[in-house]
């Protein structure tokens, strides 16, 4: 059966949410899609997503840590190592060795959502990902540096193997460091999350440059970049989907934080779209003008301060949360039964376009 799709949240401006809404978004699509699989990839050294997956705050810390200490990590460390080992030409290690049933671990949530974990491990293991990637060609077709790349890539198509219909999520460091490169190498899309504010615009317009290079490209380093060593090794971009305005109810309320995002990045990201339309997922009909684009481009999730972050603590599903006080490390944290369901319904809007 197919991967239905594969999605990186990703932006290169940290504090955006990315691993809060890879939780909320991978459950989601599993609690309300009981008949297909749903498959995260933590690819962030933090391992904040796999926290909350495994049960939240300290219980989901120790859990991450288990998994991440077994003589052969059962995490993305683990996975990444042992295909580096076996080397180029060998098959793919089998991923469901390598990857846990959520809902076995965090009887909260669903037994159709299951985890490649993250490592700490990670960053220091870069240099040597960084060394496998660079290796001398010992012919025409070896192609390290996208063989390397491409190592996410076939643990997707893996999945595929199975008589299930597979979502996939990726979370991201928002470094542009090799795994995070192996990450956008390995998925079809991606979700950008931004906030309501100056340097969101800023950092969607590199994040552009980042995958399809500048014109002109740089005299010394240009031919150097991920974006000019993707495009001669045939590496496919994956395609920008949607943005997600995130924390952006804490400003002016919802219906101005909404406009924030229009204001902070809609006309670069405008721009760039009719420029260059083959960079996004196109949308039907195509936006003519930039309210139409930002309509289908960009979605808010309101009040997601309070219920979307207490709810990822305690490693829970939304639909399951009641109104009242929830600790949190040394905060004692109200949230009330409406704004759990305008949480809901705000995850719900972007279920539906994925």
């Amino acid at each position: 059966m197919p991967v239905i799709n594969s999605y990186a949240l990703w932006n290169n401006k940290g504090g955006v949410g990315k691993s809060t809404i890879t939780f909320h978004l991978a459950v989601r699509y599993a609690e309300l899609n009981p008949d297909k699989k749903v498959m995260v990839i933590d690819l962030c050294p933090q391992a904040n997503s796999s926290m909350m997956l495994l049960g939240g705050g300290e219980i989901g810390e120790d859990k991450v840590i288990k998994l991440c200490s077994e003589s052969v990590p059962k995490s993305v460390v683990g996975y990444i190592s042992t295909t580096i080992t076996n080397g180029r030409g060998a098959t793919p290690p089998a991923w469901d060795e390598y990857a846990v049933n959520v809902g076995k671990v965090n009887e909260a949530l669903p037994n159709n959502l299951f985890l490649l974990c993250g490592d700490g491990n990670l960053e220091p293991m870069a240099p040597a990902i960084n060394e496998t990637a660079s290796a001398k060609a010992l012919t025409p077709n070896a192609q390290p540096w996208k063989w390397t790349q491409e190592i996410f890539k076939r643990f997707i198509s893996s999945l595929s193997n199975r008589e299930d219909d597979w979502m996939v999520f990726v979370d991201t460091n928002p470094s542009f460091s090799i795994y995070t490169q192996m990450a956008i190498s390995g998925v079809s899309r991606l979700i950008i999350p931004i906030n309501a504010d100056n340097s969101s615009k800023t950092a969607v317009t590199a994040l552009v440059a980042l995958l399809h290079g500048t014109e002109p490209p740089h005299p010394i380093y240009g031919s150097w970049t991920y974006a000019a060593m993707a495009k001669n090794q045939g590496i496919a971009i994956p395609k920008i989907h949607i943005l997600i305005g995130n924390r952006l109810a804490q400003f002016e309320g919802p219906a101005r934080a909404y406009g924030a995002i229009s204001e902070a990045t809609a006309s670069n990201l405008y721009d760039i779209f009719i420029a260059h339309p083959e960079y996004f997922v196109l949308k039907t009909p195509v936006p003519t003008n930039k309210a139409d684009f930002i309509s289908k481009y960009s979605f808010p999730l309101r009040d997601f301060n309070t219920a979307g972050v207490v709810c990822a603590h305690i490693g829970s599903k939304l639909s399951s949360m009641k109104q009242g006080y929830y600790n949190v490390y040394s905060a004692h944290v109200k949230v009330n039964n409406n704004k759990i369901l305008e949480c809901i319904e705000a995850i719900d809007n972007i279920i539906k376009v994925l």
